[in-house]
């Protein structure tokens, strides 16, 4: 009687056992369902993710003629990016660039620290008399050009952009977008340049 009170009756013990049994596969294949869906989401995550980690670590120089350094999310690496570009540009021996990269450099570090989340990556690259400068994060928006005051502090970044480089713009990539600009550059020939680290 006690055991019918609480749910277990007197059964033969080939019905228990198969009671177990059924019960047992039916957590199994519970488990089993459940580690799928995280195997699946886990494969998912790893594949969308997987090109965010070289941002944190530093990536190899394809040529003499690039440079790239992952930017920690600190409000020192504005000065730090600034440091970068001068003297990757004073061993490329394009010191006359240097001021203007510097300015423009600054200012899309500066709206990637601002606007954005995760891991950043500046880039540098000379190519058919061009200097090309990226900033790499993880966000997809591309940038707003916002109508400011005339004594405003901010938000005139675009307009700086629009003034000072050849061309620049904004791609869109797996991981998030590249900020970029252009400036004209009459480099020496690759030979001629030290390699920087």
């Amino acid at each position: 009687m006690a055991f019918q009170a609480i749910g277990l009756t007197a059964t033969p013990r080939r019905g228990l056992i198969a009671r177990l049994c059924r019960r047992r596969q039916e957590e199994s294949g519970r488990k089993a369902a459940l580690a799928s869906w995280f195997a699946r989401h886990q494969a998912l995550w790893s594949r969308t993710l997987a090109p965010v980690r070289p941002f944190d670590a530093p990536r190899g120089r394809a040529t003499d003629w690039d440079a790239s350094w992952p930017l920690s999310r600190e409000l020192t690496s504005v000065r730090r990016g600034r440091r970068l570009v001068t003297a990757q540009l004073d061993d490329w021996g394009l010191q006359d660039l240097a001021d203007t990269a510097e300015l423009l450099v600054s200012e899309l570090v500066t709206n990637a620290l601002c606007h954005t989340r995760g891991p950043l990556r500046l880039n540098l690259q000379v190519r058919d008399s061009r200097l090309r400068c990226e900033v790499e994060d993880t966000d997809p928006t591309g940038p707003v050009r916002r109508v400011v005051d005339a004594d405003a502090e901010g938000g005139r970044g675009i307009d700086l952009l629009d003034l000072l480089a050849e061309a620049w713009g904004s791609t869109s990539t797996a991981t998030g977008k590249t900020m970029w600009f252009q400036l004209p550059a009459e480099a020496s020939s690759p030979q001629e340049s030290p390699a920087c680290d």
